[in-house]
């Protein structure tokens, strides 16, 4: 299986955007922003196809949609942490403009919208070339490395945000940036899982991880490397059974580390509080 390219440029890319996906969705989980997280992965399906209507490189579309969604949601909440409400406004919005820019890429186009449109919502990580595959696992890296930069106080905002901004926190800059983040993931792992399964990757992993500790940093390696499980597993899973497609196996896989974890004891706030002290 190691030696096949395209199952070498997989684990690259998979690998890197599975840590990254596992730490964000960390913070997602903490927040209470998962509705957020899922918004943003369907954007990346309406700016795959902008960006096919227009006849540019669809990554161009998935970064410029999820981003600049990520800045609304993140002016739409206090502390940058918009309500479900308006969410959900801002997301129906995104789906209207994603139904419009279908049509007007099936009266450009001769056919190949179901391809495109296909390749947006379940990704197609075995469909990788190498330099895709590197610049993925590039992008991935400058994501790991801003949130682990900014876990701290994103931590201290997330959990007591009245004295952290007492403190001097600024907890709509470090909102803003994660939002931000959060986006770039979500346009990243759309080439993986695709946008209609990046929510399993995000939120399965990381609310097993918070189910198993209170440490938060153990946490966010917990959820790391059961997302980087996940994608190896469901990799390996798809290549053995030809009829199971690679994001549906990742999600499956994610999906069943987090049933397991079900039946470990939750652990609560003031747990991650103490931790924080």
């Amino acid at each position: 299986m190691f030696a096949l390219p395209f199952v070498r440029n997989a684990l690259l890319a998979g690998s890197l955007i599975a840590i990254a996906s596992g730490l964000l969705g960390y913070f997602i989980v903490l927040r209470a922003q998962v509705f957020a997280g899922d918004a943003l992965s369907h954007v990346a399906f309406t700016g795959a196809l902008a960006a096919a209507a227009a006849g540019v490189d669809l990554r161009i579309g998935l970064f410029a949609a999820t981003v600049l969604m990520a800045l609304l949601f993140a002016a739409l909440g206090e502390r940058a942490r918009a309500d479900d409400v308006s969410v959900g406004v801002a997301f129906a919005w995104i789906l209207g403009l994603g139904v419009l820019f279908l049509d007007l890429f099936n009266a450009s186009s001769s056919g190949s919208s179901g391809i495109v449109g296909a390749r947006a919502l379940f990704g197609s990580i075995f469909g990788l070339s190498t330099g895709e595959a590197t610049l993925a696992a590039a992008i991935a890296v400058v994501l790991i490395a801003a949130i682990l930069a900014i876990a701290r106080p994103l931590l201290f905002v997330s959990l007591d945000p009245a004295v952290a901004i007492a403190r001097g926190v600024p907890a709509r800059l470090l909102g803003s940036v994660f939002l931000v983040l959060v986006g770039a993931d979500a346009a990243e792992a759309t080439q993986a899982v695709g946008a209609l399964l990046l929510l399993g990757l995000l939120a399965a992993p990381a609310g097993a991880a918070h189910r198993l500790t209170a440490n938060p940093y153990l946490g966010m390696a917990l959820a790391a490397g059961l997302a980087l499980a996940s994608v190896w597993i469901g990799i390996a899973l798809s290549y053995q059974i030809a009829a199971l497609p690679p994001s549906s196996a990742i999600v499956l896989v994610a999906g069943g580390f987090y049933l397991l974890a079900f039946a470990a004891p939750p652990r609560r706030v003031a747990g991650v509080l103490r931790w924080m002290r």
